[in-house]
């Protein structure tokens, strides 16, 4: 058997074991960085979370305007800043129950009714629906139309067109332009002979109706030629 020097293999502890000044100074680095860290993550958000330049909600509400839209179904005469309210809301205003829709479908029944009856001459419907300067205007063209022997009918070829143009009020009247497009049929009989007159017409009718009476009805106050 070999001699083996015994020196040979022995190893010393002190190279086995890590130096215990190693670690605590590798425990101290982390905690530097850590706080290092830490400093920066603060700073990002001081600077990416601040708000840059006016935002939005930073803007002051209009001088002299309400903040919001006021609604158009207030039962008031004014808004709060005491700016008169026009239009549609002035006349829902004074009448919550008033509506385009009802009152346009009322407002082409009215038409048709007022362009029958002037045809056919019946001034008790039409007084009814006029205003005393309109049916004045109207009552002269029917008894022109009488002096000279002449009848009228009128038939329409379809349902007119009706479309609100502007709404305003004044005191406690109210008045809605309206511009309506018909197409009718006009017979005529005379001393020359009957004729057939198909027509196209565009009018524009100004209603009228004090909104504090009981009186539901519209008056029309105004007719005015457009273009069809």
């Amino acid at each position: 058997m070999p001699y083996i020097r015994q020196d040979a293999v022995r190893r010393p502890l002190d190279a086995e074991q890590p130096s215990d000044c190693g670690t605590e100074l590798q425990i101290l680095e982390l905690i530097i960085f850590a706080g290092l860290a830490a400093i920066v993550l603060y700073q990002l958000y001081s600077v990416l979370g601040r708000r840059v330049g006016r935002q939005p909600e930073d803007s002051p509400a209009p001088v002299g305007r309400p903040a919001g839209p006021a609604s158009i179904d207030r039962p008031t005469d004014a808004l709060d800043d005491g700016v008169a309210l026009t239009g549609l809301a002035a006349v829902r205003a004074l009448d919550p129950s008033f509506e385009v829709g009802r009152f346009l479908s009322g407002a082409r029944s009215a038409y048709e009714m007022v362009v029958k009856s002037f045809a056919s001459g019946d001034r008790a419907t039409l007084r009814n629906l006029l205003s005393p300067q309109v049916m004045s205007s109207f009552e002269a063209a029917i008894e022109e139309r009488e002096a000279a022997g002449r009848t009228e009918s009128v038939e329409f070829l379809q349902s007119p067109r009706a479309d609100l143009e502007r709404a305003d009020v004044e005191g406690d009247t109210a008045r809605v332009v309206v511009r309506f497009l018909a197409e009718f049929r006009s017979r005529s009989k005379g001393v020359e002979g009957e004729a057939v007159d198909d027509r196209r017409t565009a009018e524009i009718w100004t209603f009228e109706r004090n909104l504090k009476s009981r009186d539901p009805n519209w008056t029309l106050v105004h007719v005015d030629a457009a273009e069809a």
